[in-house]
């Protein structure tokens, strides 16, 4: 993604939500624990992601997550996107997800933008926690935690908040 991040930009490994949980980049080895939080929030998950991104499909097994998985583990090593994972300190949990993406390039190159973004977006930022959590302190947290983490370390100058 040339010009998306600055060259030489390190992605956060890690940051805390609270005193008790955190964020850090979430790994195919963590299929075990993302699959009961993503199937059991399943018809909300896909109430917000289900028409951008078809996902996550009512079929989808602990395979294809760990496909899935395994896909956004390279992606952050590519630095193409980021997906984060919002677990408990010991890691025996997780609550969510935090996703970083590129905004989607212009459908006609030099004509109009297509784009639903505000002009000048240079990235897409959204998260999610599972259904027992929603309205809870943790997911406020998450909610005011998100946006100062983005602000503060990573190189975004106007990024969208939302799906698109």
């Amino acid at each position: 993604m040339s010009g998306w991040l600055p060259e030489g930009f390190v992605a956060p490994g890690r940051v805390d939500v609270g005193e008790a949980h955190h964020l850090r980049p979430i790994r195919e080895s963590d299929v075990e624990l993302d699959y009961p939080a993503v199937m059991g929030s399943r018809d909300r998950l896909w109430s917000i992601y289900g028409s951008a991104w078809g996902w996550p499909p009512a079929s989808m097994t602990l395979e294809a997550d760990r496909e899935d998985l395994r896909y956004h583990e390279e992606e952050a090593a590519a630095g193409s996107s980021f997906n984060y994972a919002l677990f408990d300190h010991a890691e025996t949990t997780l609550f969510g997800c935090c996703y970083i993406d590129p905004p989607e390039p212009d459908d006609e190159p030099g004509g109009a933008s297509t784009s639903p973004l505000p002009a000048g977006t240079d990235a897409v930022i959204s998260w999610w926690t599972v259904d027992e959590l929603v309205g809870t302190d943790l997911a406020n947290l998450l909610d005011a935690t998100v946006p100062a983490w983005i602000t503060q370390d990573w190189p975004f100058r106007q990024p969208y908040f939302g799906v698109v």
